[in-house]
Protein backbone atom coordinates (compact mmCIF):
# COMPACT_ATOMS: atom_id res chain seq x y z
CA UNK A 1 0.00 0.00 0.00
CA UNK A 2 1.22 3.45 -0.78
CA UNK A 3 -0.37 7.05 -0.36
CA UNK A 4 -1.91 6.83 -4.19
CA UNK A 5 -4.08 3.79 -2.98
CA UNK A 6 -6.24 7.06 -0.74
CA UNK A 7 -9.30 8.96 -1.87
CA UNK A 8 -9.31 12.17 -0.08
CA UNK A 9 -11.73 15.39 -0.01
CA UNK A 10 -10.97 18.48 -1.24
CA UNK A 11 -12.00 21.86 -0.19
CA UNK A 12 -15.67 21.50 -1.94
CA UNK A 13 -16.26 18.43 -0.68
CA UNK A 14 -15.23 16.60 -4.13
CA UNK A 15 -13.79 13.24 -4.09
CA UNK A 16 -9.72 13.03 -4.88
CA UNK A 17 -7.61 10.44 -5.34
CA UNK A 18 -3.70 10.73 -4.52
CA UNK A 19 -2.70 8.63 -7.38
CA UNK A 20 -2.86 11.84 -8.71
CA UNK A 21 0.49 12.92 -7.56
CA UNK A 22 1.95 9.54 -8.46
CA UNK A 23 5.33 10.36 -9.44
CA UNK A 24 5.63 13.73 -6.80
CA UNK A 25 7.53 14.08 -3.38
CA UNK A 26 4.63 14.99 -1.62
CA UNK A 27 4.82 16.78 1.89
CA UNK A 28 1.01 16.34 3.67
CA UNK A 29 0.40 18.47 6.83
CA UNK A 30 -1.86 18.80 9.23
CA UNK A 31 -2.79 22.86 10.23
CA UNK A 32 -4.84 25.02 11.49
CA UNK A 33 -5.28 28.90 10.76
CA UNK A 34 -5.38 29.46 14.56
CA UNK A 35 -2.26 27.84 16.18
CA UNK A 36 0.88 29.03 17.09
CA UNK A 37 2.74 27.06 14.04
CA UNK A 38 0.24 29.03 11.29
CA UNK A 39 2.90 31.51 10.25
CA UNK A 40 4.59 27.91 9.27
CA UNK A 41 2.36 28.63 6.08
CA UNK A 42 4.68 31.34 4.98
CA UNK A 43 7.70 28.65 5.09
CA UNK A 44 5.62 25.65 2.96
CA UNK A 45 5.02 28.01 0.36
CA UNK A 46 8.29 29.27 0.28
CA UNK A 47 9.33 25.56 -0.25
CA UNK A 48 6.55 24.91 -2.53
CA UNK A 49 7.45 27.86 -5.17
CA UNK A 50 10.84 27.10 -4.91
CA UNK A 51 10.68 22.95 -5.69
CA UNK A 52 7.22 22.80 -7.59
CA UNK A 53 8.53 22.20 -10.55
CA UNK A 54 10.93 19.79 -9.76
CA UNK A 55 8.12 17.87 -8.90
CA UNK A 56 6.79 18.91 -5.01
CA UNK A 57 3.69 19.12 -3.78
CA UNK A 58 2.59 20.56 -0.50
CA UNK A 59 -0.69 18.60 0.86
CA UNK A 60 -2.90 21.01 2.93
CA UNK A 61 -5.14 19.29 5.47
CA UNK A 62 -6.89 21.62 8.18
CA UNK A 63 -7.52 19.82 11.18
CA UNK A 64 -9.82 21.34 13.98
CA UNK A 65 -8.93 18.54 16.57
CA UNK A 66 -6.09 20.41 18.58
CA UNK A 67 -7.88 23.18 20.63
CA UNK A 68 -10.43 24.53 17.73
CA UNK A 69 -7.43 26.22 15.98
CA UNK A 70 -8.62 25.60 12.32
CA UNK A 71 -12.20 26.91 12.90
CA UNK A 72 -14.27 27.69 9.42
CA UNK A 73 -15.56 26.66 6.50
CA UNK A 74 -12.93 24.86 4.02
CA UNK A 75 -14.13 28.12 1.88
CA UNK A 76 -13.08 30.58 4.80
CA UNK A 77 -10.03 28.96 5.70
CA UNK A 78 -8.37 28.63 1.63
CA UNK A 79 -9.33 32.31 1.83
CA UNK A 80 -7.40 33.01 5.33
CA UNK A 81 -4.60 31.36 3.50
CA UNK A 82 -4.49 33.15 0.59
CA UNK A 83 -5.16 36.01 1.65
CA UNK A 84 -2.06 35.87 4.51
CA UNK A 85 0.44 33.91 2.91
CA UNK A 86 -0.25 33.82 -0.57
CA UNK A 87 -0.91 29.79 -0.20
CA UNK A 88 -1.01 28.06 -3.96
CA UNK A 89 -0.37 24.05 -2.63
CA UNK A 90 -3.13 22.33 -2.80
CA UNK A 91 -5.36 22.58 -0.21
CA UNK A 92 -8.25 19.85 1.15
CA UNK A 93 -11.58 19.31 3.74
CA UNK A 94 -10.59 19.78 7.20
CA UNK A 95 -9.92 16.14 8.64
CA UNK A 96 -9.45 14.06 11.75
CA UNK A 97 -6.01 13.09 12.34
CA UNK A 98 -6.48 10.98 15.78
CA UNK A 99 -9.51 9.00 17.11
CA UNK A 100 -11.90 6.45 15.85
CA UNK A 101 -12.87 9.11 13.27
CA UNK A 102 -9.39 9.74 12.05
CA UNK A 103 -9.11 9.58 8.64
CA UNK A 104 -8.09 6.85 6.85
CA UNK A 105 -5.17 8.58 5.12
CA UNK A 106 -3.99 9.76 8.91
CA UNK A 107 -4.13 6.26 10.10
CA UNK A 108 -2.11 5.07 7.31
CA UNK A 109 0.72 7.80 7.86
CA UNK A 110 1.24 6.92 10.92
CA UNK A 111 1.30 3.41 11.20
CA UNK A 112 4.03 4.37 8.68
CA UNK A 113 6.13 6.28 10.64
CA UNK A 114 5.64 6.57 14.56
CA UNK A 115 6.57 10.20 16.49
CA UNK A 116 8.87 10.63 18.99
CA UNK A 117 5.67 10.03 21.48
CA UNK A 118 4.19 6.90 19.67
CA UNK A 119 1.79 7.46 16.41
CA UNK A 120 -0.67 9.81 17.60
CA UNK A 121 -0.37 13.23 16.20
CA UNK A 122 0.52 15.87 18.77
CA UNK A 123 -0.49 19.11 17.40
CA UNK A 124 -1.08 20.74 14.17
CA UNK A 125 1.94 21.13 11.58
CA UNK A 126 3.19 17.35 11.73
CA UNK A 127 4.39 16.83 7.92
CA UNK A 128 5.07 13.61 6.60
CA UNK A 129 7.54 13.42 3.79
CA UNK A 130 6.86 10.88 1.07
CA UNK A 131 9.17 9.67 -2.06
CA UNK A 132 8.14 9.22 -5.59
CA UNK A 133 6.71 5.93 -4.94
CA UNK A 134 4.30 7.04 -2.66
CA UNK A 135 6.55 5.81 0.54
CA UNK A 136 6.68 7.66 4.08
CA UNK A 137 10.42 8.31 4.23
CA UNK A 138 10.25 10.89 7.31
CA UNK A 139 8.03 12.92 9.77
CA UNK A 140 8.40 16.00 11.54
CA UNK A 141 7.21 17.40 14.50
CA UNK A 142 5.42 20.67 14.40
CA UNK A 143 7.90 22.87 15.64
CA UNK A 144 10.48 21.38 12.70
CA UNK A 145 10.13 24.64 10.07
CA UNK A 146 9.68 23.61 6.56
CA UNK A 147 13.03 24.95 5.66
CA UNK A 148 14.69 22.96 8.31
CA UNK A 149 13.33 19.99 5.81
CA UNK A 150 14.66 21.32 2.81
CA UNK A 151 18.07 19.24 2.74
CA UNK A 152 15.34 15.97 2.72
CA UNK A 153 13.50 17.36 0.16
CA UNK A 154 16.37 17.84 -1.98
CA UNK A 155 17.55 14.08 -1.75
CA UNK A 156 14.49 13.24 -3.00
CA UNK A 157 14.06 15.44 -6.14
Amino acid sequence: MTIYDFTVLDTKKQPVSLAEYKGKVLLVVNTATGCGFTPQYEGLEALYKKYKDQGLVILDFPCNQFAGQAPGTEEEIVSFCKLKYDVSFPQFAKIKVNGDEADPLYVWLKDQKRGTFGKAIKWNFTKFLIDREGNVIERYAPMTKPEDIEKDLLRLL
